[in-house]
């Protein structure tokens, strides 16, 4: 059940067409929420590597860089490739997330990078929040969300949301044929 949810929400969010290359998606997953349990509560590894998966497929077919949200005990800090967070200036911070403080689905994505590091802040240009996880704060200032419709994978529910520059200048300012990209 959890994999066919993934793969119908994976697939209704390429159809959107907002992912593009070298973008940064953000990720934010309680494994707990997936099972049916509060958050924080029942994180599990083999929810972490089912959803881990499709993303890993999501990313080959789109050229983004993926990620991984921590829990709050590591303050929602990132897991991302080191490629990434060279090529957009993010500092890195000393930590290793694991399932008691990270949580399962970053800690998971930690294990499975080539060359993993965890940063505290991103502007991302797009994200999905499984189980209600407070993405929000890693996302670029125009949030647009993303009406999907599968709306839970297991027991959680998903919102996913795209980013658009911010449109300035009023009733005399052109923002081109497309201002929503």
């Amino acid at each position: 059940m959890i994999t066919n949810d993934i793969e119908k929400v994976m697939n209704q969010w390429l159809d959107t067409d907002c992912l593009h290359k070298d973008e940064i998606v953000v990720i934010g997953c309680s494994t707990s929420e997936v099972a049916g349990h509060p958050i924080g509560t029942s994180g599990s590894t083999r929810i972490a590597k089912n959803i881990y998966e499709q993303l890993a497929k999501l990313q080959k077919q789109t050229g983004v860089h993926l990620a991984f949200q921590c829990c709050e005990h590591l303050n929602r800090s990132l897991v991302v490739e080191r490629q990434t967070a060279v090529r957009y200036g993010l500092e890195e911070v000393a930590v290793v997330p694991v399932p008691e403080a990270g949580g399962s689905m970053a800690s998971y994505a930690y294990k499975q990078m080539e060359n993993p590091v965890v940063v505290e802040n991103i502007s991302a240009h797009a994200g999905i929040d499984i189980g209600e996880t407070m993405i929000g704060m890693h996302l670029k200032a125009v949030a647009v969300p993303l009406k999907l419709e599968q709306r839970t994978i297991g027991h959680a529910r998903i919102r996913a949301a795209r980013t658009r520059p911010k449109l300035i200048g009023g009733h005399r300012a052109f923002y081109g044929e497309n201002p929503s990209r």
